[in-house]
Formats: C-alpha cells, sequence, structure tokens
C-alpha cells in the first residue's frame, strides 16, 4: 500500500492546467522561516471595517478599559464581522484613520499596557457537542473572516441557503501568489489546527467529503498535512504549481471538476471554499475561545533585512512590522499589502495590519517598473485570452471600460473577472487591463444598483 505522501502526489496531472500563468514565485526569502510571535505596539489602530459588508460601530468609548478579546465594534447586518481588541489597555482614541484599502475608516486606538490579560468572559468551546447553527453562530462571534484575504464573513459562507446543500468543503492551500508563504508555515507548523478547522466546517455545514489542496511546490506541507487528514479519513489533492490555482471556482475545476456558473457562487455546485489560515483560526478560537486578534503576515522583498513569517496582533502598523524584521537596508519604492499580483500598493506606512493582510511587500526601485496609464493598445497577440482562467477577452474587457460602455462590458461577463492579473502580466504592450477591468465592474454594479432602485421606487410609487 502507498503511503498517504504517495497517493497525493499521484494525484498530480490528473487534470491539465491550461490557464494561468507562472511567474518566479520568490518563495525562498521566507519559505524555511519559521512562524515568529512580535510583540505588540504601544498602540493599536484597529479599524471598524476588516471584512466585506457593513462596517461595524464602536461599542466602547474613550477611557475604557479592554482586553484582548475584547468586543469593541459590531454591526446588526447579517454581512458584517465584529472586531475585537488585540491587547489589553485602554481605548484612548476613536477617529478615522488611513486603511490598508486605501481609505480612511474609523478605527479605535488602543494604548497598550503590554501585560497580554486576556478578556475574562473567553472560554473554550466543545465542537463536538454542539449543533451546527450553534458553530455558525460562534464563529460569526469570533469575528473570523477569510484570512486569503477576500476578508469574506467566514459565518455567511457556512451559512447556505437549503436550496443548496453541501457536500464537499476545500481547503485552500494552494497559496500561488509569489512571494508569499504564509499559508505555507502554517500547514508545516499547524497542521493538526488546520485539519481539526476543516472538520469544524464540515459539521458546520454537514458535508461529507473534506479535502486539503496544496501545490506540488509545498512537499513538506503536503506531508504534514497528509499525516493528520489521513487519521480523519480526509482528502489531500495535489495541484500542479500555478497562478492563479488558488481562485475558488479555479480551484473547484481543478479539484472536483465542477464548473462554477457565470454569475455564481462555489455553494451553486455543493462547494465551500475556506483558507488554509482561516481553518487554522477556527480551531484555535474553539481550543482558547480567543477570536480573532492576530495572524500570520509574511513580511518580505530583498530590501527587508529579515524577511520573516510573523504573529501579529492585528492592528500593528506596516511600519512597525516591518520594524520587527529589522527594518529596511534601502530606501523602499513600493510596498504592497497582499501578493505582487493581486495585492493593493500603499501609500503610508501608517495602515495597521487588518484581518486581510497576508503579506507586507517591500520593492525597491530596480524592482519597480512605472507606467503612465493610457488607452488599452491591443496587437491581436491572443496571450490575454491565453492565460484567463474565467476565459474572458480582458483586452475588450479593458476598451469597453475606458469608453464606458457599460452594456458591452455585461455583455462580456465583466462580473465574473476575479482580478487575478495574469492578462497583465502576460500582456506585451503593458495595458493596465485589471485597473480598466476593475473599474469597469465598479461602474456596472453602481449602474446596476441605480437601476435597481428606481425600479424599486417605481413599484412603490
Amino acid at each position: 500500500m502507498s503511503s498517504p505522501l504517495i497517493s497525493v502526489i499521484e494525484r498530480l496531472g490528473r487534470r491539465r492546467i491550461t490557464r494561468g500563468v507562472h511567474p518566479p514565485d520568490r518563495k525562498e526569502l521566507t519559505a524555511e522561516k519559521p512562524i515568529r510571535k512580535v510583540p505588540a505596539p504601544e498602540t493599536v489602530i484597529i479599524p471598524l471595517v476588516q471584512h466585506v459588508g457593513a462596517p461595524c460601530r464602536p461599542v466602547v468609548g474613550k477611557g475604557d478599559r479592554v482586553y484582548m478579546g475584547t468586543l469593541i465594534g459590531d454591526s446588526d447586518a447579517y454581512v458584517s464581522a465584529p472586531v475585537h481588541s488585540s491587547v489589553s489597555g485602554t481605548v484612548v482614541r476613536i477617529a478615522p484613520h488611513p486603511h490598508p484599502t486605501g481609505k480612511e475608516v474609523e478605527s479605535i486606538f488602543i494604548e497598550n499596557d503590554g501585560e497580554e490579560a486576556r478578556d475574562p468572559g473567553l472560554r473554550p468551546l466543545i465542537w463536538q457537542e454542539m449543533e451546527p447553527a450553534d458553530i455558525v453562530q460562534a464563529i460569526r462571534r469570533s469575528g473570523i473572516v477569510g484570512l486569503g484575504g477576500a476578508a469574506f464573513p467566514t459565518h455567511v459562507k457556512l451559512s447556505p441557503p437549503k436550496d443548496y446543500p453541501i457536500d464537499t468543503v476545500i481547503i485552500n492551500g494552494a497559496e500561488c501568489e509569489p512571494y508569499l508563504t504564509s499559508d505555507y508555515r502554517i500547514m508545516v507548523e499547524r497542521a493538526e489546527e488546520v485539519v481539526t478547522g476543516l472538520m469544524i466546517i464540515m459539521k458546520a455545514l454537514g458535508a461529507k467529503r473534506g479535502i486539503i489542496a496544496i501545490e506540488s511546490n509545498k512537499p513538506l506541507a503536503i506531508g504534514r498535512i497528509s499525516e493528520v487528514a489521513h487519521t480523519y479519513d480526509l482528502e489531500v489533492f495535489t495541484l500542479p504549481t500555478r497562478y492563479p490555482q488558488g481562485a475558488e471556482k479555479v480551484l473547484i475545476s481543478r479539484v472536483l471538476g465542477r464548473e462554477v456558473p457565470s454569475g455564481g457562487l462555489p455553494m451553486h455546485v455543493g462547494v465551500v471554499v475556506n483558507n488554509v489560515g482561516t481553518a487554522q483560526a477556527i480551531a484555535y478560537y474553539f481550543r482558547t475561545g480567543l477570536p480573532l486578534v492576530r495572524r500570520v503576515v509574511t513580511v518580505t522583498g530583498s530590501i527587508v533585512a529579515n524577511p520573516s513569517n510573523i504573529l501579529v496582533p492585528l492592528g500593528t502598523t506596516f511600519s512597525e512590522a516591518i520594524k520587527s524584521c529589522g527594518g529596511l537596508t534601502a530606501q523602499a519604492s513600493k510596498v504592497i499589502m497582499g501578493g505582487p499580483m493581486m495585492g493593493i500598493a500603499q501609500y503610508t506606512l501608517e495602515v495597521p495590519v487588518v484581518k486581510g493582510t497576508s503579506g507586507i511587500l517591500v520593492f525597491s526601485s530596480g524592482e519597480v517598473d512605472y507606467e503612465i496609464p493610457r488607452a488599452p493598445v491591443c496587437i491581436r497577440c491572443g496571450r490575454c485570452l491565453a492565460v484567463c482562467p474565467m476565459r474572458l477577452v480582458p483586452t475588450q474587457l479593458a476598451k469597453g471600460a475606458f469608453v464606458g460602455n457599460l452594456e458591452e462590458l455585461e455583455r462580456l461577463d465583466v462580473l465574473d473577472c476575479m482580478e487575478c492579473g495574469s492578462c497583465a502580466y502576460t500582456c506585451p504592450t503593458k495595458n493596465q487591463l485589471v485597473q480598466l477591468i476593475r473599474l469597469g465592474k465598479a461602474e456596472l454594479t453602481a449602474h446596476k444598483k441605480q437601476q435597481e432602485g428606481k425600479a424599486e421606487t417605481s413599484q412603490s410609487s
């Protein structure tokens, strides 16, 4: 009988990868760096928006004493997630502050007392004895969101309509973005919690099949996860290394051969996908009672003195996170939150680490090629069509967005674009494809909402 590791590697090549790109992974800077806990700063800045959905309102005021895990922000909206204090100390200010998304959002400033005292009301939870609905409500209270970067509230994902039963849960361990290794280190160092998190999710959904999908360039993670997963009759699926393998719809197609319909969601084909970090955070919450108040972040780049994977309290500024890795050896030209393909460029290092901060990438001037945005110029090479995982026509989408042709954008399914950047990466004329498509998506979405509002007004009158 073959070992679990051999059996999962034999799956490699079961489905050919015909789309996507394979940029240099640059993971060697941090792949062998174990997760290192860093001290909390003197003051943490915790935004009340760290998730997709409605912003939270503060439930504490200036001068209030808080602890690690104390609820400090919440919302009555279904699509939202509460936020908690990542330190023990005193609320000193509630005010707008720059956010990694480029906006200013209301944030809670907490002066750290250095004691790391946990909220006395926190208790471990025995998930094996809980009903599925109670598990989902507990995950909502924990504030856990998708930690791969999307930051979609996890409790919403675990509450599909009854018309869409879930038979399979996939844990996404692809981590196909270059430079990032935080998920890899979690799988290597905390495999038991990743697997436990998967089982908790499966119970919440009533799913019978659990799969952890990992790219083939992570053999140590495959081995560690396989050792644990085999004990619980869970599957490990080894993926060929390709970007954007970790995108939900791509992952479902590669692992299960199911195609999510245009405009659809994974639940429409009986699947829920969660990130490795999300699964681990769920297991940690049930084991300790501590909600999501810190996360693993890859701080890396050629000019970072000590590229690292750090466990950092939410609300720590990017400048403090970089300082904990020895600072910079040269002047930074560009800093990105997330990976280089889908990450967000920052205009200040005083933004805080939030739930969706998987990485902080620092580039020197010699590594950045600045281009002035211009009208897309297509030479009909077809490269963007060949690599688009959603089988779209990126240049036509970009042109439609550039001239504001919303009808054309809708006809070409612009909302199916996942903004992975494969088209821009391969474009020989360096068109600003992703930026234009993102603009087109925003304008079409706003137009649809406006039309829906007019229709509702017309019906009510």
